[in-house]
């Protein structure tokens, strides 16, 4: 995933704006910002902390890719009983912590 996915993101999910209403807040053709939407052509570099104002993020957050896990009541045979999960990104880790409080709760119920 890239910054066209992130941008497009962004914008549907968080603030709503049409393709249009970004180009304009940019000063640029509603063309140029579908491209970047769909990754046809890269975004200048002078318009990502214009970008970021506009969705309300940090810069980088327009170029962090979407990390995803999933946890499931299933049995782990690992021989020492012990399962270590390096993880690096704290939202991660804060997601990961309530699906495994949450599946205790239900493996106790």
């Amino acid at each position: 995933m890239g910054v066209g996915t992130n941008l497009k993101k962004l914008r549907t999910n968080k603030t709503k704006f049409s393709q249009q209403e970004v180009a304009d807040m940019l000063g640029l053709d509603r063309s140029t910002y579908i491209n970047w939407e769909n990754e046809t052509s890269d975004v200048k570099s002078q318009y990502i902390p214009k970008l970021a104002e506009i969705f309300n993020v940090e810069i980088r957050d327009l170029f962090e890719e979407e990390k995803t896990f999933q946890i499931s009541n299933s049995t782990f045979n690992d021989s020492a009983g012990v399962i270590v999960f390096n993880l690096s990104d704290r939202k991660i880790a804060e997601k990961l912590s309530l699906q495994i409080e949450e599946l205790i709760r239900t493996i106790k119920k």
